[in-house]
C-alpha cells in the first residue's frame, strides 16, 4: 500500500495574525511495507505530516494519495482510507474508556458495522498479536494493567481494524526501558507477520538506526533528507546535529575511536554492528 505526498503545505490559523506553517511544500513517497522512521526535533513537523495520512487533517494546499487515490478531495467519505490507515498517537492508553479489554478494542470494529463473530475474531487476533492472551485478559478493566500493558490494548484497538499501514507517533513516550523495549519488539513482528506498511516517530536515533529501512528527517516544516539509517547517519551526522537532532551514540563512540587511531568502519550505527567490528579490531591487534 503505497503512500506518495505532492507539495503537501499545512497552515494552522490560516488567515489569522498567528498562522504557523506547518507544512511547507512536501514531497515523499512511502513504499508498500517499508519500515519508516519519521525523525525531527519538536515543531518540525512530524506529527501534522501523520495526522494527514489518514484525513485527520485537511491540507491547506498540495495532494495525498494512498494506493493512487487522491484523499484530499473535498467531501470525500475517509472510512475506507481510516480502515487502511491506523493511527496511534502518543500516550494511546489515554484513548481507554470501556469497562473491560474486550470492549475496548471490540468498538472499533464494532462501529464499522461488522457482525459480532467477526469482531470476536478481530479482538482475539488483535490482542494475540500484542502478546495479550484473550481469556485471561478480556474481561479485566484496562485501568488495573500496568502502563506497557495498557499500550498494548491501546495499539490492539487499531490492530483490530485490520490496517495495512500503521503509524504510531512516540509509541514508548513515558514507558520505563523495558516497557519500551517490549513495545519496539511488538511493532517489530507486527511488521513481519502481517507485512504492514509501519511509520515510527520517534527522537530516539539509537531506536531508529536499529528497526527502519527508511528514515525521513523533518526540519522546520520541511523533508530535510530521505534515505537509510546508514545513508542519513553517516553522511549527514554534522547536519542532524545543526539542526537539533542526535546521532547514535554507537555512531559517535565509533568516530571518537577512530580519532584514537582505532581502524574500524565509520558507518557503524547500531550495537550489534559496534560488537562486531571492535571484536575483530582487538582479534588482529592480538595475531600481530
Amino acid at each position: 500500500m503505497s503512500i506518495k505526498v505532492e507539495n503537501l503545505t499545512h497552515i494552522y490559523d490560516e488567515g489569522m495574525p498567528f498562522a504557523n506553517k506547518s507544512l511547507d511544500d512536501v514531497t515523499l513517497e512511502i513504499k508498500d511495507g517499508d519500515f519508516v522512521g519519521l525523525i525531527g526535533h519538536t515543531g518540525s513537523g512530524k506529527s501534522t505530516l501523520i495526522q494527514h495520512l489518514n484525513g485527520i487533517l485537511k491540507p491547506s494546499s498540495g495532494k495525498i494519495y494512498i494506493n493512487d487515490f487522491d484523499i484530499t478531495v473535498k467531501g470525500l467519505n475517509l472510512t475506507e482510507i481510516r480502515k487502511r490507515v491506523g493511527v496511534v498517537f502518543q500516550y494511546p492508553e489515554y484513548q481507554l474508556f470501556e469497562e473491560t479489554i474486550e470492549k475496548d478494542v471490540a468498538y472499533g470494529p464494532t462501529n464499522l458495522g461488522l457482525d459480532s463473530n467477526e469482531v470476536l475474531k478481530r479482538v482475539k487476533e488483535a490482542l494475540e498479536s500484542v502478546g495479550l492472551n484473550y481469556e485471561k485478559f478480556k474481561d479485566i478493566s484496562p485501568f488495573d494493567l500496568s502502563g506497557g500493558q495498557k499500550r498494548r490494548v491501546a495499539i490492539a484497538g487499531v490492530i483490530a481494524m485490520n490496517p495495512e499501514v500503521l503509524i504510531l507517533d512516540e509509541p514508548t513516550a513515558g514507558l520505563d526501558p523495558g516497557g519500551r523495549d517490549e513495545i519496539f519488539e511488538l511493532i517489530v513482528n507486527l511488521h513481519k507477520k502481517k507485512n504492514m506498511t509501519v511509520i515510527l516517530s520517534s527522537h530516539n536515533m539509537d531506536d531508529m538506526a536499529k528497526l527502519a529501512n527508511t528514515i525521513i528527517v523533518m526540519n522546520r516544516g520541511k523533508v530535510e533528507f530521505i534515505g537509510t539509517p546508514k545513508e542519513i547517519f553517516k553522511s549527514h551526522s554534522k547536519r542532524l546535529k545543526e539542526i537539533g537532532l542526535d546521532i547514535p551514540q554507537v555512531l559517535e563512540l565509533a568516530i571518537k575511536l577512530r580519532e584514537k587511531g582505532f581502524n574500524i568502519r565509520e558507518d557503524i550505527i547500531t550495537i550489534e554492528e559496534a560488537k562486531e567490528e571492535i571484536s575483530k579490531f582487538i582479534h588482529q591487534r592480538i595475531d600481530k
